[in-house]
């Protein structure tokens, strides 16, 4: 991954994922300044950060993310194409946080409703962050609800996922919005009041309806998004979270589902003192030009369907039903094979230890296919047995990994199958991770650092549990040892 420092330097962060000791390690390995961001640059800076860190890659590298950037993942002259030339297993995995944040962009602008919502949020958060009405916004919910007073969140445009919290804080405090609203349209300030009365005005039932659809949704991808940041998730672990929240979705479009949504937005609207009906309107008239022919719409005076039937039709299921078109667009074509046939090493999976699923992972691997049928024969034996004898099955690949490998010598394959399995990367969410330590270490002060001793301090501040348990007497021996010399020069 790369980040823009402030002297206008790109920095990549490279992250070493791998199992260890019986789980699954993820380790920053260093920074380094991209002088070139072409592709065969990036390649040349990554290759040489792992060859000067004495990581045998071409045997070994058996994955690696990305975003989508074209750089990056292009099949032909990408970066992950150039190094799949020295390290024919690397395999390019997506960053499948990447992939849950597109689907949410391509959702929203898919559904002019929820596109306008959005943008209706952050107007209300820029309204509300002003001088003059945050400290009103404040005393309010002090005077409203117990405990602290929440803050409307601006809008990020990269951590969609994030925006489950902007939700849940407007619809808990929805009630406090409204009031600071009402009272400054009725103080005798022009601007200030015409903008309150507007965004006052937008507050009405379609705006609640929006806002309890779109905040049960984003909670059950907020859950996704952070597990799919973890460093301990592997490959067939996410695809079973994916499969869920498809699951959820569909079980989303029920009648049942709906009614009781619709219950909770009438006990919102009733606390808000929210007309359910909404205002008659004037009849549209048609122009007399279309008098003999017969008009199904027109542009521009699309009526919205204030009703129960009406809300659901046109904004709750196109939101379901194009996210759902997302998930199965972006999780489905990226790495398809490779993710449906890591199944086979998924205890929890209906294809576990079948030989046709595991035989296709295996070929991208090169493993011995006639070796690997007769492990699979004696392993599922031995699992039997030892079910039987009272020992808990796997729950994960992980698990399976840790039960294997007292018999790796005599499961050669299946190990390492099972290994690779676990190593190969889900996200590139560490390497995000890493970025925000570069610039609490790399400030306006240090900005003349050197890009050596940057990414030691680096590596010192991101592994800070393993830089805790270092004996520091012993660098000090050593120090001591190797510098025997250790007078300074004054002048």
């Amino acid at each position: 991954m790369k980040q823009k420092m402030f002297k206008k330097k790109e920095q990549i962060s490279l992250v070493v994922r791998y199992y260890f000791n019986g789980a699954i390690q993820e380790s920053f390995l260093h920074f380094e300044s991209a002088e070139r961001l072409d592709a065969a640059g990036l390649t040349e800076k990554i290759i040489h950060i792992l060859e000067s860190n004495g990581l045998e890659y071409k045997n070994n590298l058996v994955g690696q993310a990305y975003d989508g950037a074209a750089v990056m993942s292009g099949k032909h002259s990408g970066v992950q194409a150039r190094i799949r030339e020295q390290a024919k297993y690397a395999l390019y995995v997506h960053c499948n946080a990447h992939c849950l944040n597109l689907v949410l962009v391509d959702t929203v602008k898919a559904v002019p409703e929820a596109e306008q919502f959005f943008s209706l949020l952050e107007k209300l958060y820029v309204f509300t962050s002003g001088s003059y009405v945050h400290p009103k916004w404040l005393d309010i919910q002090r005077e409203m609800y117990e405990g602290a007073p929440r803050e409307l969140q601006r809008l990020s445009d990269t951590r969609w996922a994030c925006r489950f919290i902007s939700l849940r804080n407007i619809m808990d405090r929805l009630p406090a919005l409204k009031r600071v609203l009402q009272d400054i349209a009725q103080e005798r300030n022009g601007e200030r009041s015409i903008e309150a009365r507007g965004l006052l005005a937008q507050l009405d039932l379609e705006f609640i309806v929006h806002l309890v659809t779109l905040r049960k949704v984003f909670a059950e991808t907020t859950f996704l998004s952070d597990m799919l940041q973890s460093s301990s998730l592997d490959l067939s672990k996410a695809v079973d979270l994916v499969e869920s929240l498809v699951q959820t979705l569909n079980d989303f479009r029920q009648e049942s589902f709906f009614d009781n949504l619709w219950d909770e937005v009438l006990i919102i609207s009733e606390q808000c003192d929210t007309a359910i009906q909404p205002a008659a309107k004037r009849q549209k008239r048609l122009s007399s030009k279309l008098a003999e022919s017969f008009v199904l719409t027109t542009v521009g005076q699309r009526e919205t369907e204030q009703d129960k039937h009406g809300f659901r039709t046109a904004f709750f299921y196109p939101v379901i039903d194009q996210m759902l078109n997302e998930l199965n667009r972006r999780f489905s074509n990226t790495n398809c094979d490779m993710m449906n046939s890591i199944q086979a090493l998924n205890p929890k999976n209906d294809a576990f230890l079948k030989e046709t699923t595991l035989f296709s992972f295996a070929q991208l691997y090169d493993a011995n296919i006639e070796d690997l049928g007769h492990e699979l024969h004696q392993f599922s034996r031995i699992l039997d047995r030892k079910i039987k004898t009272g020992m808990q099955r796997p729950d994960s690949t992980v698990e399976l990994v840790q039960f294997i490998e007292p018999y790796k010598e005599v499961f050669f394959e299946l190990f390492r199958l099972c290994k690779i399995a676990v190593a190969i990367p889900v996200s590139s969410a560490s390497c995000e991770r890493s970025f925000s330590t570069l610039k609490l270490v790399k400030t306006f002060l240090r900005s003349t650092i050197t890009d050596e001793r940057l990414s030691n301090l680096g590596v010192l501040s991101i592994e800070s549990r393993r830089s805790k348990a270092l004996n520091l007497d012993l660098f000090v021996d050593r120090f001591a040892k190797n510098h025997k010399n250790r007078r300074i020069m004054l002048l």
